[in-house]
């Protein structure tokens, strides 16, 4: 994810930041410092902190449950409205969804659990409606949050944990693409309210929580069907078969030359075999041309990205997303049995042919 950055690995996924994270504290210890003071201001940017670190032990669960089922968990990127943990791939099996979905608010429910019972941490009504108030007590703010995040988690609306639980089920009876279609429909809904309610209570976080539940409750339907379209399509309907492909010693002057000339956002470059090395994205060349001008004759190898995904031309179109997806490539390279490159698939042209095949 763009704008994010890393802070480590832990249990075999990367962590990630965000940089609008940032501006949360600063708003958050700026509101508590003009109301009152600086000791509240430190407080409340303590809590969120210790919030946001129950936020990514909630996603852990998720991908420690997910692990169990063979499915890995690359990173976790804390962001301003909570935490995004992102897996390889969903499990489709609806016993396993579930599973994984409910992971997350389990460990909150822990941590809750651990708090009241262990710690003997009292919760009274005042803490309750006033989890902002710094006043109250440090612990009990942590406990409530934790309670309130498996209460909005559980919403049966995509894409929280709650619209996940809602989508397997539906899954037993109807095809998933539908059940995702509902469960997308049930999140889109929700985010309408909680846009409302954020604009009559003036209260932006939760318009930008509006915001990403509508984006992403979309996505995830498109992604779905794009999914199961894949599943039922060859890679050799999809892949693109005119196109002009650079020599991995050709010059950044040859290659603005191929984009000048052609419309392609992506060139395969090969080596003298005719076998795929990698790609040169438009936007890699654009940057290129920027920091090399006056030296267009150097070659392209420091900007091509090699590590570009490769399926043979019996694949389904689902492998070559798959592939895409876990190298997050640009493209994929399409191979004659001989190891040949005679075309290439990217997202654009796989959402162009379910557009024309009436499936978008």
């Amino acid at each position: 994810m763009t704008w994010s950055f890393s802070i480590g690995t832990f249990l075999g996924s990367e962590l990630r930041v965000h940089a609008t994270f940032f501006l949360l504290l600063l708003w958050v210890g700026a509101v508590a410092y003009v109301a009152v003071g600086p000791v509240a201001a430190l407080v409340n940017i303590g809590f969120i902190l210790v919030l946001f670190a129950c936020v990514v032990a909630h996603e852990y669960g998720h991908a420690l449950m997910a692990r169990r089922y063979g499915i890995a968990t690359p990173d976790i990127t804390l962001l301003p409205i909570g935490g995004m943990a992102r897996l390889e791939r969903m499990p489709e099996k609806p016993g396993q969804e579930i599973a994984v979905a409910l992971a997350g608010p389990a460990v909150n429910v822990l941590i809750f659990l651990i708090l009241v019972v262990v710690f003997r941490v009292d919760i009274d009504v005042d803490t309750l409606t006033q989890i902002e108030d710094p006043r109250e007590g440090f612990m009990a703010r942590v406990a409530v949050v934790n309670l309130f995040l498996v209460l909005f988690n559980m919403l049966p609306a995509f894409p929280m944990d709650g619209g996940r639980v809602f989508r397997a089920v539906l899954s037993i009876w109807m095809p998933r693409v539908r059940a995702t279609q509902v469960a997308a429909t049930a999140g889109q809904v929700m985010a309408f309210v909680f846009g409302f309610l954020g604009l009559f209570t003036v209260n932006p976080l939760l318009i930008l929580i509006a915001v990403f539940i509508f984006i992403a409750a979309g996505a995830e339907s498109s992604f779905v069907a794009m999914q199961d379209f894949g599943r039922h399509t060859g890679v050799r309907e999809a892949m693109i078969t005119r196109f002009e492909t650079l020599q991995e010693d050709a010059s950044l002057n040859e290659a603005a030359a191929a984009l000048i000339r052609t419309t392609q956002h992506e060139f395969p470059v090969i080596d003298h075999r005719g076998r795929m090395v990698g790609i040169l994205t438009r936007r890699a060349l654009y940057a290129a041309l920027g920091e090399e001008e006056g030296r267009r004759m150097r070659p392209i190898t420091p900007h091509v990205d090699r590590d570009v995904p490769t399926v043979p031309l019996n694949a389904p179109l689902e492998a070559a997303m798959e592939a895409m997806a876990k190298k997050q490539s640009p493209a994929v390279g399409v191979l004659s049995p001989s190891g040949g490159l005679i075309g290439y698939v990217t997202h654009e042209n796989i959402g162009e042919l379910m557009v024309v095949s009436g499936r978008a």
